[in-house]
């Protein structure tokens, strides 16, 4: 289920103490909200339940009892005698999910003749749910936009026309998306409409300490806004760039200047090219460290490394490796063959068919053909003529 979180305490009797009697309540779009089970009935998990409203009563189902509640309220800094702790009225019936099949259908058309009505009105707003209350007499709308929007008219059309109260609740663009679902760029559901409730603050930043191209369409989610999975790890790329040298300038050799290229995190290796070369060489932290202190006292290495062995080609790395393992294979074979000569490799540059095997054309023939190409040339242009005069 959508944000749900699994009762691990629900089968065990805690000693000393009574069952805590709030319950956490789910509605529609993942909404939660916590009531006093006053009349202690013998609910589970995902039973449906009439509860208080501020003014009539609304269905929603079980999501949540016991200690974890109290756990839920502690960290929303919800208090139990807190207005908002609304008391469970009954177990709902099959007349009341009846009422409440029918309260939804009225949902979905409510919302396109809003937006209907929006769009005359000229309002700079976006409508994305509609959640009517289960005794019909209230409808929330949830909208989103950028600046304040003035809906007092709004508000009077829609009590007129649907004969509700009206209640406009504006969300961000992050709540819209976790209401409205989808399937991210991981292929999986969406954080904020499966788990995610509290939306943190995401910036720019979290993407260079963790070496990511700062590309909006790859950065970005669903709502148009930075990925909230990019702080998910920002604490561990934190913690292990404490390791890693800050290089704010090139690093000076005897070969050359070397400009650093490329930085791999977690393996604590830096990787660097001398100017006008393609090759990368790979120094780890400590031998950076080692060269930064050695510029800064006016010393040059002969070198980045003191055995240059580990090095990549950004270009052709490909084309190497394949060379490479022809090398090894030739290698192989010459070792299991050494008596075995290698074969010649048959040059077909320039080859030309030749004529020597071709018998001599006898003259006399030669001549003979030409006679008749010059007979039939001629036949043919006097047909010609003949056609033109006919013609004319």
């Amino acid at each position: 289920m959508k944000l749900n979180a699994y009762d691990w305490l629900g089968d065990m009797n805690l000693p000393g103490s009574t069952k805590y009697n709030i319950i956490e309540i789910k509605f529609k779009g993942g909404r939660k909200g916590y009531y006093r089970n006053s009349k202690y009935l013998e609910l589970f998990t995902g039973d449906p339940v009439v509860v208080e409203a501020q003014s009539g009563h609304h269905i929603g189902h079980v999501s949540l009892q016991g200690e974890l509640v109290r756990l839920q309220m502690n960290k929303k800094d919800v208090k139990e005698d807190s207005e908002e702790v609304l008391n469970i009225l009954r177990p709902a019936t099959d007349k009341d999910l009846e009422k409440l099949v029918n309260v939804k259908n009225r949902e979905l058309p409510t919302m396109y003749r809003t937006r209907e009505i929006i769009k005359e009105l000229n309002l700079k707003m976006k409508l994305s749910d509609v959640e009517f209350q289960a005794d019909n007499s209230k409808a929330t709308f949830f909208y989103s936009a950028d600046d304040r929007v003035d809906f007092r008219e709004l508000i009077k059309i829609l009590a007129s026309e649907f004969k509700i109260r009206v209640e406009m609740r504006q969300i961000s663009l992050r709540q819209e998306a976790g209401r409205i679902g989808g399937i991210g760029s991981c292929g999986r559901e969406l954080c904020c409409s499966t788990w995610l409730t509290d939306f943190k603050s995401v910036s720019t930043a979290a993407a260079r300490y963790q070496n990511l191209s700062l590309n909006p369409s790859k950065l970005s989610g669903q709502c148009g806004r930075l990925k909230c999975c990019l702080n998910y790890e920002l604490e561990t790329y934190i913690d292990a760039l404490v390791d890693i040298p800050i290089v704010d300038s090139p690093l000076i050799t005897e070969k050359g200047k070397a400009a650093l290229q490329k930085v791999d995190i977690f393996k604590k290796v830096l990787w660097f090219n001398y100017n006008g070369e393609t090759t990368w060489h790979s120094i780890s932290a400590e031998r950076v460290k080692e060269i930064q202190e050695m510029n800064a006292k006016q010393v040059f290495p002969p070198a980045l490394q003191e055995d240059e062995t580990t090095t990549i080609e950004a270009k052709d790395s490909k084309l190497g490796s394949a060379i490479e393992k022809l090398e090894r294979k030739r290698q192989r074979r010459e070792k299991e063959n050494p008596g075995k000569p290698r074969p010649k490799k048959r040059s077909t540059r320039g080859n030309k068919p030749s004529n020597q095997n071709k018998p001599p054309q006898n003259k006399s023939s030669q001549n003979k053909g030409d006679e008749n190409k010059g007979k039939e040339n001629s036949g043919n242009v006097k047909r010609r003529r003949n056609r033109k005069k006919n013609n004319r």
